[in-house]
C-alpha cells in the first residue's frame, strides 16, 4: 500500500532541500510549484485565463508570463492573489491528481506531494500524513532576502502571505527542523522514511 505524504513548510524554510533529499532516496516527489510553472506556460488553459484577468502588461517580449511582474501585483493585494489562485489552483490540483494516481499504479511504497500552500489551499485531504519544515522567523526571514534578493519589507510580505510557520506546525504529523545544518536535516528525513515504510 502507498503512503502518500503532504510535504509543506514557509517560504525559505527548506523545503526544496528536503524535497531534493526524499529526491535522492529514490522516493518520488510531486511537486506543485513546477506544475504550476508548467500550467501557465502560454497555449495553456490557465495563460489565457491570466492574461485576461491580469493585462498584456504582465507579458514578457517572448510572450511568456514575467513572474516578476505577477508577484509585484499579488504579494501585496490579498484579492489579486484570490484571483491568480482561483485560475491556478484547479490546474495544478487535477495534474497532481493524475500523477498520483499514476506512482500509486506503480505501487511507489512512499509518494511526496510537495505543496508550499498544503494548508492555505485545504489539500490535507489530498495526503495521508503531513510533514512541515520549520525554521526560526529569523532565519526564514534572512534566507528568503537572501536567496530572492530581497528588501526586508517586501521579503517579510511574501513570508505574511502564507499562514505563519507556528501554525502550520501544530498542524503536522511530523516536523523537520531546518534551522541547522544540512547533514541534520537530512539524518531526521532518513528516520522519517524508515519510520513511514516500516
Amino acid at each position: 500500500m502507498t503512503i502518500v505524504v503532504g510535504l509543506t513548510g514557509g517560504i525559505a524554510s527548506g523545503k526544496s532541500t528536503v524535497s531534493a533529499i526524499f529526491r535522492e532516496m529514490n522516493i518520488p516527489v510531486i511537486d506543485a510549484d513546477q506544475i504550476a510553472k508548467e500550467v501557465v506556460q502560454n497555449g495553456r488553459v490557465a495563460y489565457s485565463k491570466i492574461v485576461e484577468v491580469f493585462g498584456k502588461e504582465i507579458l514578457q517580449e517572448d510572450l511568456e508570463i514575467n513572474r516578476a511582474a505577477l508577484g509585484q501585483i499579488i504579494f501585496h493585494n490579498e484579492q489579486e492573489r484570490q484571483k491568480l489562485n482561483s485560475i491556478v489552483h484547479p490546474e495544478v490540483r487535477s495534474e497532481m491528481l493524475k500523477q498520483k494516481e499514476q506512482l500509486i499504479a506503480e505501487q511507489y511504497q512512499l509518494v511526496v506531494l510537495d505543496i508550499p500552500l498544503l494548508f492555505e489551499s485545504k489539500l490535507t485531504y489530498l495526503v495521508d500524513q503531513v510533514i512541515v519544515v520549520h525554521v526560526n522567523e529569523l532565519v526564514q526571514l534572512e534566507r528568503l532576502q537572501k536567496r530572492n534578493n530581497l528588501s526586508k519589507e517586501d521579503a517579510l510580505a511574501r513570508i505574511k502571505s502564507q499562514l505563519p510557520l507556528t501554525e502550520k506546525a501544530k498542524m503536522a504529523d511530523f516536523i523537520i527542523d531546518n534551522n541547522g545544518s544540512i547533514d541534520e536535516t537530512k539524518e531526521q528525513v532518513i528516520k522519517l522514511v524508515s519510520k513511514l515504510t516500516n
